[in-house]
């Protein structure tokens, strides 16, 4: 039974990438930017505690549900074929119960905010929800990707400031841009697969100009963390984190201009250096001021 037990936790484990933690990442750079800039230094180890905790049920309550959406698309799709629910080691019910279970905690470790965060949240778990089904119908779904897997910049600012300045809707604005930018980068991957199922991604509504529009996203989203800087009062530091960003996003642009697939998902791998960079930038700024 005991064995049994942890068979099944493991296949659970599987469902929501423990194994793959390239997505937690990706969503937790943009909160602990919002966090530290918000706090203007340390922020509560509760606060951190909670927003860290809760980036990692969220992201993988996301991808259960997602995969719950996909299980017949992903089939088709060689990279994708052998997830746990689509080869059918588990059910799409246990799937479920897996993102509800996941989601409930979620809801309990923010419990204790305030309740512009509590309201904030619901429109996050409404977006964490809704973003699969967004690629059947939208022409650049990494766009809603970008405001889900930002949506902790609100509601960071809300937690700590209890209001939510314009330099957070201009963070959420630049994560936007550079989720365009990075899951374009991996829809490049899967561009086949995807046009033969009819799906909607950015990297085949942007066609051969898909190099172009990387970079032109790559530089929207530092004018726009630039303007954010200046709105949050940042110094040189913070410019010195946004060069070094910049250049991680031209080594991309440089990776995939052949767009062969394993450069592209290396490149799509390498943003976690991106949102690093300017994390550390506003930790500077911060902590350091």
């Amino acid at each position: 039974m005991y064995s049994l037990l942890l068979s099944r936790l493991a296949l659970y484990a599987k469902l929501v990438r423990i194994d793959k933690p390239i997505g937690i990442m990706l969503l937790l750079w943009p909160t602990l930017w919002a966090i530290f800039a918000a706090s203007k230094g340390w922020p509560s180890l509760p606060i951190l505690c909670i927003y860290v905790a809760g980036t990692v049920l969220m992201r993988s309550a996301g991808c259960a549900m997602n995969d719950y959406f996909d299980r017949d698309v992903d089939l088709h799709v060689k990279r994708t074929e052998q997830r746990v629910l689509t080869s059918g080691q588990i059910q799409p019910k246990e799937a479920l119960w897996v993102a509800a279970v996941l989601g409930l905690l979620s809801l309990l470790l923010i419990l204790p905010l305030n309740m512009l965060t509590l309201g904030l949240a619901c429109v996050a778990a409404v977006l964490a929800v809704t973003y699969p089904l967004f690629k059947r119908f939208f022409a650049i779904p990494q766009a809603y990707l970008g405001i889900a897997f930002g949506f902790g910049i609100p509601m960071g600012f809300a937690s700590i400031q209890n209001m939510i300045p314009l330099a957070a809707w201009v963070m959420l604005l630049a994560n936007v841009c550079w989720a365009i930018a990075y899951d374009t980068e991996y829809a490049m991957v899967d561009r086949d697969d995807d046009e033969r199922l009819g799906l909607k991604t950015s990297a085949i509504t942007f066609g051969r100009y898909d190099v172009l529009c990387v970079g032109l996203f790559y530089g929207l989203t530092i004018l726009l963390l630039s303007w954010a800087g200046v709105l949050l009062g940042y110094h040189w530091p913070y410019w010195v984190a946004l060069g070094i960003a910049s250049v991680i996003g031209s080594t991309h642009l440089y990776w995939i201009r052949h767009r062969e697939r394993a450069a592209c998902f290396k490149a799509f791998l390498h943003n976690t250096w991106f949102g690093c960079a300017v994390f550390a930038g506003i930790f500077v700024e911060s902590v350091f001021p």
